[in-house]
């Protein structure tokens, strides 16, 4: 599945409209949330918005309100890999109770450490084994080469999506920190498709500016991101924070598919096994690159398509799993299963020219 439009973090559903699912909702479909992210546990022993007191748990009314009213309700779970077990056990019982659309993982500090790959590895093994449908995203740092020791390839190898905290704090270069994280974020092995979280809060003395939170959004859009989330409600419907609110709700992101783009033709003409209708797409002189060789010519492309369709993946699905790019470039992720293998890894790049492919670099592996 592929995750569209805007969505909110929520933290605490009592600071957030006075906690009052119908006023939530209400808030959500005029601010036009196409899903929205509620806090469901902390660690390993503790269920989030649930009012112990009352033994009353605080989701199933706001998640009722939001559905009903067409907004998806994900939940998200902030982790520590001490006892990932545990952690594991607690989310898929909230998750499983909970009946929401996608578990989100919140992994920082305490992961920031070599010593818990292990744990990284336990911890979704678990939750993949507990969910094994739902989608599943990482959230954390924006920047993966400044924390390589948090293990992101253990997390990310059962994961469906990548939800970098891109905080730009004490900056105001929304456009280049956000293009800087997703390059980083491409380059990970595995990629996971990028649904970027901006900021809508301030600290310590900083706090970006409603200008700011528009050009993140046009600059999400401009790379080709399908989604994109703030943190958080209840930061952000303060008094004074209110212009970062209406920042976020008044640009326009659809909540459904764009018009069809070039990745998307592509892998929808491969659909069709028509070697013929692909080669089509690509220029008289088109380069087509793998690791071992460089074919040019729109005769050779069509070949090369032949042959996949017919020795190595016959009667393949093709699906687009993430995509990035804007005005010549596009890069894409996607995945294939014919009754030969899976391939779970394919990464492309294409290259444009007077709508059509110029150059076309693909890497994959049939498993």
């Amino acid at each position: 599945m592929t995750l569209y439009g805007k969505g909110y973090f929520i933290w605490k559903i009592p600071w957030c409209d006075e906690g009052d699912p119908e006023a939530i909702a209400a808030t959500a479909s005029a601010a036009g949330l196409s899903h929205v992210l509620i806090k469901v546990a902390d660690g390993a022993t503790w269920p989030y918005n649930f009012d112990f007191d009352r033994n009353v748990d605080l989701i199933p009314p706001v998640r009722d309100a939001l559905k009903n009213v067409g907004v998806e309700v994900w939940g998200w779970h902030y982790v520590r890999g001490d006892d990932p077990v545990n952690e594991a056990r607690l989310a898929v019982d909230r998750m499983n109770a909970l009946h929401l659309d996608g578990y989100v993982i919140d992994a920082e500090g305490e992961y920031r450490t070599s010593s818990k790959r292990a744990a990284a590895t336990r911890f979704m093994k678990e939750i993949r084994a507990g969910m094994p449908n739902l989608p599943i995203a990482l959230s954390t740092y924006r920047y993966p080469r400044m924390h390589m020791a948090l293990p992101f390839p253990e997390f990310l190898e059962y994961c469906d999506f990548s939800m970098p905290q891109v905080y730009f704090e004490q900056s105001h270069n929304p456009e280049e920190q956000l293009e800087r994280c997703v390059e980083q974020y491409m380059a990970l092995k595995p990629a996971r498709p990028i649904v970027p979280t901006l900021p809508s809060y301030a600290y310590r003395g900083w706090c970006p500016t409603a200008d700011e939170v528009t050009r993140f959004l046009h600059k999400a859009r401009d790379l080709g991101l399908s989604a994109t989330n703030a943190w958080s409600w209840d930061f952000a419907r303060r008094p004074k924070y209110m212009d970062l609110w209406d920042a976020m709700a008044d640009f326009d992101w659809p909540a459904s598919a764009p018009a069809a783009d070039m990745p998307e033709r592509l892998v929808g003409r491969m659909n069709d096994h028509d070697p013929i209708l692909v080669s089509d797409l690509y220029a008289d002189r088109a380069a087509h690159v793998t690791g071992e060789r460089t074919i040019v010519g729109r005769e050779p492309v069509q070949q090369w398509y032949q042959s996949l369709f017919t020795n190595i993946l016959p009667n393949a699905h093709f699906e687009i799993t993430g995509k990035s790019g804007e005005g010549r470039t596009r890069h894409f992720m996607w995945r294939a299963t014919s009754e030969r293998g899976v391939i779970l890894d394919g990464n492309d790049t294409l290259g444009l020219i007077d709508g059509r492919i110029q150059y076309h670099y693909t890497y994959f592996t049939v498993n």
